[in-house]
Formats: structure tokens, sequence, C-alpha cells
């Protein structure tokens, strides 16, 4: 069978792809907001490209969707400006898998906004990744320096615009289904891009200009993370069974896990290991659709 064929294979492939996404961030000496800001820039042009030459119609928008995915580029934003942050002040691994914590909002959003029945699953799954956060991390706050409190913080605040984020995507594709998924994330890139862009002059920091090395390296994170990885996975997911998607889509907490000890040398022991097989299996379930 075709790649092109075969919608597990290229829900695989993204999700691998995405798991990359941390070590671009990690590899290129910037600061995390123009990490950020290039991604969503490169990305969003890149996407336009994309849109140019598949020559991709932009639909017209209800007003509701267009301030959906305006609220989904804010929202983007804020979630690369912690995960960013989070990256580097606890390495990649860490921060991607507190990331992923966004499953538990998401079943929270469910249960109170959607009238959505609390799982047994869900009611497991929250107390495992925290004793999993805590194996990791250790369980006397206290004892932690302040950059690493800070970014479990920025971890936990990835989670939480994150699941924002995709409330307000799926709220803009429910609004208009016909749209094309492309010319979405290309005008949330450019609304985050031009977020960042701003805050980062509200702040003082402003937006530097790389050199040539970082430019190629912020280049192919666009290109990895925000234009072939995430195109493959939603291009995939109505394809796939949902009892498959959240074990797919688990690939990238558990190998960006893997790419901090291997390119990072991130130390780990055994506790730090059933700590984030705890974390990984506790997301799993907690990701699971419901019957």
């Amino acid at each position: 069978m075709r790649f092109r064929d075969n919608p597990t294979l290229r829900l695989l492939c993204g999700a691998a792809l995405i798991s990359f996404a941390p070590v671009f961030v990690r590899l290129t000496p910037v600061s995390p907001n123009d990490s950020a800001f290039y991604r969503t820039l490169f990305g969003g042009l890149m996407l336009a490209v994309w849109v140019v030459a598949a020559r991709t119609p932009v639909e017209r928008r209800s007003g509701v969707a267009l301030a959906a995915l305006i609220a989904a580029g804010v929202l983007f934003a804020a979630d690369l400006a912690a995960w960013h942050r989070s990256i580097w002040y606890v390495g990649p691994g860490l921060a991607t898998l507190l990331g992923n914590f966004q499953v538990f909002l998401l079943a929270f959003v469910g249960i109170l906004f959607y009238r959505e029945k609390a799982r047994w699953e869900l009611l497991l799954a929250i107390p495992l990744a925290v004793v999993g956060l805590g194996l990791i991390v250790g369980f006397e706050w206290g004892t932690l320096d302040e950059q690493y409190r800070w970014g479990i913080i920025f971890g936990l605040l990835t989670a939480v615009f994150y699941a924002a984020y995709i409330l307000s995507l799926r709220r803009a594709r429910a609004e208009s289904p016909a749209g094309s998924i492309v010319s979405d994330l290309m005008i949330v890139s450019f609304v985050s891009a031009g977020f960042l862009f701003a805050g980062s002059g509200l702040v003082g920091e402003g937006i530097s200009l790389p050199d040539p090395r970082s430019a190629w390296l912020l280049a192919a994170y666009a290109l990895v993370a925000q234009v072939v990885g995430w195109l493959l996975i939603s291009g995939s997911l109505p394809h796939v069974p949902a009892s498959r998607v959240g074990l797919i889509l688990l690939l990238q907490p558990t190998l960006a896990f893997v790419w901090d000890v291997l390119i990072f040398e991130r130390a780990f022991g055994t506790r730090e290991l059933a700590g984030a097989a705890l974390a990984i299996a506790a997301i799993g379930l907690g990701s699971r659709p419901r019957r």
C-alpha cells in the first residue's frame, strides 16, 4: 500500500516528526520567544506557498469562525512562548510530557460544558500522571532550583494554552467545515507570528535577526513541526480509528524524552524512567475515546 493511501502510517510519521520540535528549540541559539516567532512566521509562509501552489481556495468564513481562528492564533502563540521556555529550563522530554497533560484539561471541559460522563480511565489517569511527574522531578518542591520550578510551571501553562487552542480550532472547523485545514493553519500561523512580534515589543525584548545557521535551523523547525508534521496528522485523523489515534500520538512525548536522553544526555535512573512511563501511560489512558 502506498504511503498516501495508508493513514495510519502517515499519522505515525507525523507524530514522529513533531517529536523533534523541542530538539530544534534547544539546538537553535536564539531566545524562546524568537524561536516561537520564526516557527510561526516561516510556517505561515510555507503554508501560504502550499495554498498558492495547490490552488487551494481560501473560502469565506463566518464571523464566528474567523474570530475562533484569531483566538486560536493568539492561544497558539501563548502555548509556544510557554513551551519554549519550559524546554530551556527542564529539557525537551519533561517539557513535552507536561504539555501533553492537555488531555486532562480537555476531558474536564467535556465533563463541565458538554455533559460528558467522568470515565474511570480519567479518574485513574490523573493520579497516575501526578505520581509519574513526582518520580521524574522529585516530590519535594522546595529542593528544586528556581529555574527548574519555573520550567515546570511553564510546562503546565503549555497544557492550558494548548487545550484552549485545540478548542478554538475545533470551533472554527465546526463553523466552517468546508474550509481547507491548510488555509486554517496558515491563518493561525500568521496571527501567532503577529502576536509574538507585538508581545516582544511590549516587554522590550524585540525580535532579533538570526545568523544564517540559526535561520536554517528555524526554517527546518517550521517545516518539520508547523507544516509537514501537523498536515500529516490533521489529514490522517478522520481516517484512523479513534482507539488507535491516542496510542499513536503518544509517540510524540515518548520520542521527545528519548531524544532528550540521547542528544542532550539527560541524566536518568530507574526512578525517572518509571516516572516517564507512568506519565505517558496516564496521558494515553486519559485520551482514550468514549465508547
